[in-house]
């Protein structure tokens, strides 16, 4: 399976508050593309969903400019997807229906990254970051496009429960995900 390693000196991201809106607010009703190529609805999914948000995948054998390395949280999407993947049996076991990973590059971009990262979820594209808009979530520019900052949700029934803002170090946010399950989810 592909790893990426990353620095350990990067910055390390603060809680702006950015996301302090986000807990028991409702998904709006929004399709968007899937590397499946079925679109989806994330409000619409019953059961518990996992949502990671992340600011963009480098491609194969793109040189990582240390420009992005100084955006605080920015740096680490590739580990972060595969932490996903390589929990995704715990989540499954502790009650999680879906999991999806989310940017606002193109459908055609993440395939790619899905299909050489090896990822058994379907990843999401807003590309012109009409989910982002609605629900108010954090954003920067990055070249002349608008990404959004790596963040993480638990979703239950189209209704956002808990949220993981900001994830660092992006590696470490399924098993993060996984603890709270084990430890807060299963006590409701």
């Amino acid at each position: 399976m592909a790893h990426t390693s990353f620095p350990t000196d990067l910055p390390v991201p603060e809680d702006d508050g950015a996301c302090a809106h986000l807990p028991n607010s409702t998904l709006p009703s929004l399709s968007l593309p899937a590397t499946s190529g079925t679109p989806i609805d994330l409000s619409a999914l019953s059961g518990l969903t996992i949502l990671f948000c992340y600011p963009r995948t480098g491609a194969p054998n793109e040189v990582v400019p240390d420009s992005w390395n100084a955006i605080p949280g920015a740096r680490g999407c590739t580990p972060q997807a595969c932490s996903f993947r390589d929990a995704i049996a715990p989540l499954q076991k502790l009650g999680v229906d879906n999991v999806f990973g989310m940017s606002t590059q193109d459908t055609a971009y993440q395939t790619e990254a899905k299909e050489r990262l090896h990822l058994p979820y379907e990843l999401l594209s807003d590309e012109k970051c009409a989910f982002v808009e609605r629900l108010g979530l954090p954003t920067f520019e990055w070249e002349g496009k608008r990404v959004c900052k790596r963040l993480s949700m638990a979703v239950l029934d189209g209704k956002i429960i808990k949220v993981w803002y900001p994830v660092f170090p992006p590696d470490s946010n399924a098993q993060v995900v996984v603890e709270w399950l084990e430890t807060e989810y299963k006590h409701r």
